[in-house]
């Protein structure tokens, strides 16, 4: 296939009980990634996200490594079964970033279970130890959002995932004193998010502390597929990506950006891979020219192959 192709991998909250089971249940090699992890992990992860309860699913340090394995499951399917879509830039929104580094070779499906396993239990740990919360103001520029959170102690920018969505991130009173100042400011809406943290903010300052001693540990393979990192909103280049992935934990996530450096290099077809729309949806309202598939279910992936033979992606 001649299309310039990116693969996107979801992040924390796209979770739920029972994702991938049509997966595990008709590829064996969906079954065999998810006995990997397990074995890896010591405990039932499976068991985790097909029965749940969704109450300890939900938990940071559960829904990382989840998604994570369950993304990486449904990669392994579409790279078995449509050996032909190969993928010229592969981009993860936060946690996803560590499966687009799997996807593309860079890291290592054991050491990705290490690493995100610490992620997860890092950022849980710091999210009792500083409590902190989130929300997403709706219908303002993040220069706006900047402008008055800045002086708002406590308080910071934290996802600019498309237009008009700017996500902030910090203590409960802080994120409780923004919103109320960005309403009065002209923001349409600001709306609480279900997080048990303050991610991408200074409250997880430990959390990025703790987790540059496990990433200095890993080297990371090179590649020919490119990537697209959250901290700088741009491609990099080999010797960036340790450094980027400690400052993820503290540092905005600049999606929007990001994707629009994928559409300036000719990315044509954009494949969402794991749990839910989210990126598709984004995707709508960055307004990318290419098209968006979302592989989630097994009939996603036989969508796909048809639009393959057909010619259509």
């Amino acid at each position: 296939m001649d299309k310039k192709i990116a693969f996107i991998f979801p992040g924390q909250g796209a979770q739920y009980v029972g994702m991938g089971k049509d997966f595990y249940e008709a590829f064996s090699i969906v079954r065999e990634t998810f006995e990997e992890a397990d074995d890896r992990l010591g405990f039932s992860l499976s068991r985790l996200i097909f029965e749940g309860p969704a109450e300890e699913l939900t938990l940071t340090k559960n829904s990382q490594i989840a998604i994570y394995v369950m993304s990486v499951a449904l990669w392994r399917v579409l790279r078995q079964e449509l050996p032909d879509i190969q993928p010229t830039t592969v981009a993860g929104l936060s946690l996803g970033e560590y499966t687009a580094l799997t996807a593309s070779d860079r890291l290592s499906f054991q050491e990705g279970i290490d690493l995100v396993r610490a992620r997860g239990k890092y950022m849980y740990e710091a999210g009792i130890k500083h409590p902190g919360t989130m929300a997403v103001a709706l219908g303002m520029k993040p220069d706006e959002v900047s402008a008055v959170v800045g002086p708002i102690e406590g308080v910071w920018v934290a996802n600019l995932n498309c237009p008009g969505q700017v996500v902030i991130s910090g203590t409960v009173e802080a994120v409780a004193k923004a919103s109320t100042l960005l309403k009065e400011k002209g923001a349409k809406r600001v709306l609480p998010l279900d997080v048990s943290g303050a991610f991408h903010s200074g409250l997880m300052e430990e959390a990025k502390e703790k987790l540059k001693e496990k990433i200095d540990e890993v080297t990371l393979g090179e590649s020919a597929i490119k990537l697209v990192m959250n901290v700088p909103g741009d491609f990099v280049s080999e010797n960036e990506i340790h450094e980027n992935m400690v400052q993820q934990v503290v540092a905005p996530v600049y999606w929007e950006k990001g994707v629009r450096k994928m559409e300036e290099k000719g990315v044509e077809l954009f494949i969402e891979i794991g749990c839910g729309k989210t990126l598709s949806g984004m995707n709508r309202k960055i307004g990318v020219q290419g098209k968006t598939i979302s592989i989630e279910k097994v009939e996603d992936l036989k969508t796909l192959s048809q639009g393959a033979v057909n010619g259509i992606t």
